[in-house]
């Protein structure tokens, strides 16, 4: 993606399964262009993704992103901005 976006990683499938919110949030970051950001916003059920999926990003993309946690929704999933710089 040639601009800021979010990613639903949050409903459906990817309440049952932490490791498809892993695999699409990896996908999603590989296709957001340098510069850009995308939100990911995982759900509830697998807790903060500042504790199992930050510490992945940064590991594969060591100085290639920065990463904020933004908030947890309403209605109760996470949102972590990575940025690819």
């Amino acid at each position: 993606m040639d601009k800021d976006w979010t990613k639903d990683l949050e409903h459906d499938e990817y309440e049952m399964s932490i490791d498809l919110i892993i695999t699409d949030a990896l996908q999603a970051v590989e296709e957001t262009k340098k510069g850009c950001y995308v939100n990911l916003v995982t759900a509830e059920r697998f807790g903060n993704p500042v504790n199992y999926l930050q510490p992945l990003l940064e590991e594969l993309y060591t100085n290639n992103v920065n990463i904020k946690f933004i908030n947890q929704c309403g209605c109760g999933g996470y949102v972590l901005r990575v940025w690819k710089i």
